[in-house]
């Protein structure tokens, strides 16, 4: 999977709330995706750091992605658990999330990832999450 197809199937299966976080594939591959969501006014919360609501669905997705470009092919994953853990707040001009596929079987997936500041490589956040493939 390349950077460009991975981008093509966010574009074209993910929520309109979601493509509005403006997210760009940079890298991906059968071991991780990485992807750049570039903060703005309409992602900020009460002092000017990025909601939490942002990073979780910013986690979401990378770690989709990231089963997607594991198992080789789209599958339309359900989420069947997300736990994110804030760290600091999360402020400059991107925040970029790494995501890995832990486990996968069958059934479910197991990925985590982590949330940096593009600007200072400060770690913001973390997340764990389980899907289903049907």
């Amino acid at each position: 999977m390349t950077p460009q197809s991975a981008q093509i199937i966010l574009d074209e299966n993910f929520a309109d709330w979601v493509r509005a976080l403006d997210l760009t594939v940079r890298s991906i591959d059968a071991d991780h995706a990485l992807i750049r969501m570039p903060l703005a006014d309409h992602l900020a919360r009460v002092g000017g750091i990025v909601s939490g609501q942002a990073l979780a669905a910013l986690a979401d997705t990378t770690m989709v992605l990231s089963a997607v470009a594991h198992t080789g092919e789209f599958k339309p994953f359900a989420t069947t658990d997300l736990h994110t853990q804030f760290l600091r707040p999360g402020v400059g001009a991107a925040i970029l999330c790494r995501a890995e596929v832990v486990r996968a079987g069958r059934a479910l997936v197991f990925a985590r990832c982590d949330m940096t500041e593009e600007d200072s490589g400060k770690i913001v956040a973390t997340a764990t999450a389980t899907f289903f493939a049907p």
